[in-house]
């Protein structure tokens, strides 16, 4: 598996890159929209520390080998857009999340990022299924993982749970190594 830290990728006007120290500013304002708390799990209030200790979780990934964790910029500017991560590969699956900032809904920057990282995943590792879970009611997630090459497979009940331990129903999405 290429688990290299400088690990970029680029699609279009994107550049997907490795977390730094320096992204914790940027990772704190963003994790202020509301649309983000209420469908990410997050911690609620989400305060400086929690911003390093995304970027910090995010580089042990990278260094262990236990997933890939890209922040989303701007190519031209490196304007925080949003994150996608990878964790695992576990055996033969691996599972994605993402959040994008209000600059960058609406423009297809998520299905892009996704597809580009889920591309590398099946190029890169032995992964044969990935996967995402997607809170039920957060339409323009489920739009996005579609049209990133995911087929819906199912509601699973109480999948998450959500600020304070609150249950949540997911659905799922796959992607098997093979699908159109």
């Amino acid at each position: 598996m290429d688990d290299d830290p400088g690990t970029t990728l680029t699609v279009d006007e994107l550049r997907l890159r490795p977390w730094r120290p320096g992204d914790a500013e940027a990772v704190l304002a963003a994790c202020q929209d509301p649309e983000i708390a209420r469908w990410v799990t997050i911690p609620q209030p989400f305060l400086p520390a929690d911003a390093e200790a995304v970027i910090r979780d995010s580089q042990t990934m990278w260094r262990t080998g236990t997933g890939a964790a890209f922040a989303i910029v701007d190519a031209a500017t490196d304007q925080l857009l949003g994150a996608v991560t990878r964790f695992g590969p576990d055996g033969h699956q691996a599972t994605f999340g993402l959040w994008l900032t209000p600059d960058a809904r609406g423009r297809g920057v998520g299905s892009r990022a996704l597809r580009l990282v889920a591309d590398w995943t099946f190029a890169t590792t032995e992964a044969i299924r990935l996967d995402a879970f997607i809170m039920v009611g957060n339409e323009a997630s489920d739009r996005m993982v579609l049209r990133a090459g995911f087929q819906r497979e199912g509601i699973l009940r109480a999948w998450d749970l959500h600020h304070g331990g609150v249950p949540v129903d997911c659905t799922v999405y796959a992607r098997i190594r093979g699908d159109r």
